[in-house]
């Protein structure tokens, strides 16, 4: 028996492509929305694509028809106007569930991910985070406080449109356009024997694979309500964890070098470097929801490295990971590497 019809918006992104997969297989009938209206060649072909720009004057509403959905599910929700589209669109949608960020959280001190790179300005979270932790205030300012503020928008109207906020942690997996294995993975690819990590390489930024991902936005499709859950993978590996595992992955051993403290420059300095740890409470998923992930960081690994290995061998790292040439980071500035290595030693 079927569970309604589904509307997902932002399809054919990473998360996108995951939640279509696990909404088909649990019986949806799922429409699949993007601007281009393209396919994920692992779709069914009873998927249906279409193709519209949401921030278009009434190209959602035109989308939903008369008819509306049972569930939309909205991968690239970003702002308070995006919660407000929804919100009006109410009569015509049965619930929602909408991708926000573990980046909505701050501190007792009201740090966040918005003070990071101020002087001791890393937000130190409890630990683990839960999704009753303060957040940051709402605004237009950065992407953690329109992240809150569409969040607030959508909670606002409760049972109106009953949506499941779900809170992303380190988002990883195929097609992501800034991965963070990417750090470890190139630099065994161009035989480099040693890598530098500060703190001593205990950070640990929470990470959560696509399909985890999709399996929560199955779960809360099933169960309609108004709620927030973190979106995290079973287990937070510390950033030397991570750089062991790829490397039993690919088959190299590579020395690690500690750095006591913060990095010097990009000497230490990797995606996942964090002055104290960020990881997320996932019991509220697991008692509202039932979640229990479908593969933990390291079981997905295997595909992620060679995914990896492929798109840098065919363009330069910058132009195949856009994600991550954004920050304007070098993360592969060797010779620097070499200077403060062969200072310390």
């Amino acid at each position: 028996m079927g569970q309604g019809n589904a509307l997902v918006l932002g399809a054919t992104g990473q998360v996108g492509r995951a939640a279509v997969r696990a909404l088909v297989a649990d019986g949806w009938e799922v429409t699949a929305a993007s601007r281009g209206g393209g396919r994920d060649e692992a779709w069914p072909a009873e998927v249906r694509s279409v193709a519209f720009d949401r921030n278009e004057e009434g190209a959602l509403a035109g989308a939903l028809g008369g008819a509306g959905c049972d569930v939309l599910v909205d991968i690239v929700a970003y702002h308070a106007g995006h919660g407000r589209q929804l919100t009006a669109l109410a009569d015509r949608i049965g619930s929602a569930v909408v991708v926000s960020s573990g980046a909505v959280y701050e501190d007792d001190r009201g740090r966040s991910f918005d003070t990071q790179d101020e002087p001791d300005g890393f937000p130190a979270y409890p630990v683990p985070i839960p999704e009753s932790w303060r957040t940051v205030a709402p605004g237009e300012g950065t992407y953690g406080t329109r992240k809150v503020a569409l969040e607030r928008e959508l909670l606002a109207v409760g049972e109106a449109l009953p949506t499941t906020v779900l809170r992303a942690g380190a988002i990883h997996g195929p097609y992501c356009p800034g991965p963070r294995e990417l750090w470890f993975v190139k630099r065994a690819l161009d035989g480099r024997p040693v890598r530098v990590l500060s703190y001593d390489g205990a950070s640990r930024f929470h990470p959560v694979h696509v399909d985890n991902l999709g399996e929560l936005v199955r779960l809360a499709a099933a169960k309609p309500g108004t709620r927030v859950i973190n979106g995290g993978d079973p287990e937070a590996p510390t950033v030397a964890e991570i750089g062991a595992a790829i490397d039993a992955v690919i088959g190299v051993e590579s020395e690690t070098v500690l750095m006591a403290g913060a990095p010097e420059g990009t000497v230490g300095l990797t995606p996942w470097t964090a002055a104290h740890p960020v990881v997320y409470d996932m019991g509220a998923a697991e008692r509202e929801l039932g979640y229990r992930p479908v593969v933990s960081y390291a079981e997905s690994l295997p595909a992620t490295v060679a995914d990896l290995t492929r798109r840098v061998a065919e363009r330069e790292w910058r132009e195949a990971f856009p994600g991550l040439a954004k920050y304007g980071v070098d993360f592969f500035d060797y010779a620097a590497e070499d200077a403060w290595l062969a200072a310390r030693r």
